[in-house]
């Protein structure tokens, strides 16, 4: 008689993040007890995750759910899970786009979808966004390829090349550009009046000027003070409440700590990352920081990042008047660990915004494959097993 249950799972590395994959049919049916079973899976609400996978950061404590899709539009349906660290939750609220990476060779390697040499393109249904995403990724001899010459700062060594291509991007999550009906807005947060724009594409997003902070944009994670984060923290969740995600900015970050994000932009400028290796200035078209789960992110978030690269092209917007040549189609952001590419190209007559691409390059590695241990009494709520 044995007293746990063992999930089938795999370890990926999507991008810069790493996630334990789940098919969705391992997982109890109940989403109360699937949430139990899964901050089980994590370490619970400890926050050195010590008893489970999750490595005590943000980065490394997300998750991926996925099935075979019903839609005639999509091959997989892909849940993303953002598993807060002592915090007893699961936020469901906004995409990954660095896990979402690591989608398409899983659903290959298990054989979810029909495979085609040298690339298959894995047709992608975001349940947190309602949105696709076609994934390329490298095959060969049947299964996703992980090695290769391709290179993203914040991961060492080499890759093989997965484009992302975001379709229909605009209003990801709120439906609207630019939710608020603005491209630029004054933002009244118990920290302050900030100036602020708010731009969803492929996820929401809350941008502000390094300046209104007054930091120069070229900061790492250890030089933002406690009062810098309680300002940026402050901003996002009055976006939250001004998006209608609380209904009180106060409950944001319990109820919605991962959308809006909140990013801090300036114009390009020569800095040193946080490995000692400097960025040029001539090198990309802009600076920024973004913030995940209240902790200035290490690298730079795939939807976050499209968003930013988005909103360089659109006139009017914080972003667009830090950005260097924002007229061409590759904009490149420089981020704590480096620099990040994403191509964008859209059409915008002031009234009217069509985007024609919004695609970004990741890598990704199966790190491990078997099976996570639960207690067996968490699938188990009074009455029969919830297990699928």
């Amino acid at each position: 008689m044995r007293d746990y249950e063992k999930i089938r799972s795999a370890i990926i590395r999507g991008g810069t993040s790493k996630g334990v994959f789940i098919l969705e049919n391992e997982l109890p049916s109940d989403p109360v007890i699937r949430d139990r079973v899964i901050l089980s899976i994590y370490g619970g609400t400890d926050e050195r995750q010590i008893d489970g996978l999750g490595g005590a950061d943000s980065l490394t404590s997300k998750l991926a759910i996925v099935s075979v899709s019903s839609r005639p539009d999509a091959d997989i349906d892909y849940t993303f899970g953002q598993v807060g660290i002592g915090t007893g939750k699961v936020d469901y609220n906004s995409n990954c786009g660095n896990i979402l990476s690591g989608v398409g060779p899983f659903a290959i390697d298990e054989g979810l979808v029909a495979v085609q040499e040298p690339y298959t393109t894995v047709r992608i249904f975001n349940t947190n966004t309602n949105g696709i995403i076609e994934a390329k990724v490298p095959v060969e001899s049947g299964k996703s390829r992980s090695t290769g010459d391709y290179t993203i700062d914040g991961v060492p060594g080499e890759g093989a090349k997965i484009v992302l291509n975001f379709l229909d991007a605009s209003g990801a999550k709120t439906g609207e550009l630019f939710p608020t009906g603005k491209r630029k807005e004054k933002l009244l947060t118990e920290a302050g009046e900030f100036e602020v724009s708010i731009v969803d594409v492929t996820a929401p997003v809350a941008f502000v000027h390094a300046n209104e902070l007054g930091l120069t944009g070229t900061e790492q994670s250890t030089d933002l003070t406690k009062e810098h984060l309680r300002m940026l923290e402050k901003i996002r969740s009055a976006a939250a409440e001004k998006l209608g995600f609380v209904s009180n900015a106060h409950d944001a970050t319990k109820e919605t700590p991962s959308s809006p994000k909140v990013i801090m932009v300036s114009p390009s400028q020569t800095y040193s990352t946080v490995h000692g290796e400097f960025i040029k200035q001539e090198h990309i078209h802009l600076t920024a920081r973004a913030m995940s789960m209240q902790k200035m992110h290490k690298t730079f978030p795939v939807t976050g990042g499209l968003c930013t690269a988005a909103a360089a092209k659109l006139k009017g917007t914080i972003v667009y008047e830090c950005c260097n040549n924002p007229d061409v189609d590759e904009i490149i952001v420089g981020h704590p660990s480096g620099s990040m590419d994403f191509l964008i190209t859209c059409t915008d007559n002031g009234q009217y915004v069509q985007f024609e691409k919004t695609a970004v390059a990741r890598t990704s590695r199966r790190l491990m494959e078997g099976y996570a241990y639960v207690p067996e009494e968490l699938f188990w709520s009074g009455t029969e097993s919830t297990r699928k």
